[in-house]
């Protein structure tokens, strides 16, 4: 199923989000995949999981971050579809 910005973006259960100092780690404890986020990505994660839809934390994101849209855009939707595809993510 295609991610629209639409959509929302929640951490399943049995998926744990570790941070330390500005960075994330986050832990599959099924399949045991795992994935890192520097602090960037941590925030981009926060934003996305705290948001009601994809659009709302692109519009959070870009008045956050100085960074060409398309960019930004483009950016926030690989990081959901690596997460999704690692069992990270699901989304609604």
């Amino acid at each position: 199923m295609k991610i629209t910005f639409s959509d929302c973006v929640v951490v399943p259960d049995g998926v744990l989000i570790s941070q330390l100092q500005q960075e994330s780690v986050i832990l599959n404890l099924e399949s045991e995949a795992y994935f890192g986020l520097d602090d960037v990505g941590t925030r981009f994660l926060t934003v996305l999981t705290s948001s009601d839809s994809i659009a709302a934390a692109y519009e959070k994101l870009r008045a956050e971050y100085d960074v060409d849209a398309e960019v930004l855009r483009r950016d926030i939707l690989d990081l959901v579809d690596k997460l999704i595809d690692q069992g990270l993510l699901i989304h609604t």
